[in-house]
């Protein structure tokens, strides 16, 4: 279910269930987390394989969960999602067709999102009387601001990549995303990943601020000459 490869320095990792919209099982989630807490390299791109992104949760799947195999379930999205959050690496989805439910979720949890003119977005569960709970309730209004949470999570429409630029829920609209993942790669490994965990942090400003000062330190040590 999940595929994963190095191409030009980008570890490539793609939800190749294509049949099923790419919609992950609790095997899928835990082989996703155990790929991205692997991954070797400074940029890791999630894809899906087919048409859509990802569906979200496997509905089928879904549908079998008594009380406490539901939450069991959650907690493995969550915990997929966080480690998507919490590696050192730049984590891009590259959102191309449908992304759905835990497939937004997953995306959120996603340092970039970057779309093709095709990719769509939705969070349907109050549709068929569920909700995301990858992390989506925490997620979502962080990136969008409460009020267009809102409005995504309660109504359960579907918007197209450009509307989803205009809410901040994609950062670009490309053709190709990987060109973008690519020229990421091509700066300084040590740097994005001091960037990364400076701008994650949820500490209060003061430690935040000391805390920059230390991995800018922290960088400007291993400079040599010849990199100024």
């Amino acid at each position: 279910m999940i595929t994963t490869d190095l191409v030009d320095d980008v570890r490539r990792v793609t939800i190749d269930r294509p049949e099923r919209r790419n919609a992950l099982t609790s095997a899928g989630l835990d082989a996703l987390r155990r790929t991205v807490e692997e991954a070797d390299a400074s940029v890791i791109v999630i894809r899906g394989a087919g048409s859509a992104f990802c569906a979200g949760a496997d509905l089928d799947e879904v549908a079998d969960l008594g009380r406490e195999g539901a939450a069991e379930f959650a907690r493995r999205g969550q915990r997929t999602a966080r480690a998507i959050g919490e590696t050192d690496g730049v984590v891009l989805a590259a959102i191309d067709g449908p992304a759905r439910g835990g497939g937004l979720e997953l995306a959120l949890a996603c340092d970039l999102r970057v779309a093709t003119p095709e990719a769509t977005f939705g969070e349907p569960g109050v549709t068929f009387g569920l909700f995301g709970a990858w992390g989506g309730t925490v997620r979502l209004p962080r990136v969008l601001g409460e009020g267009a949470a809102m409005d995504l999570a309660l109504s359960g429409r579907v918007v197209d990549a450009e509307e989803a630029l205009r809410m901040g829920l994609v950062s670009r609209i490309v053709d190709d995303p990987w060109t973008v993942a690519t020229g990421i790669a091509r700066n300084d490994p040590y740097a994005l990943a001091a960037t990364k965990r400076r701008l994650r942090d949820d500490r209060p400003v003061a430690e935040q601020e000391e805390r920059e000062a230390e991995a800018f330190a922290e960088l400007i040590a291993r400079y040599e000459p010849e990199d100024r």
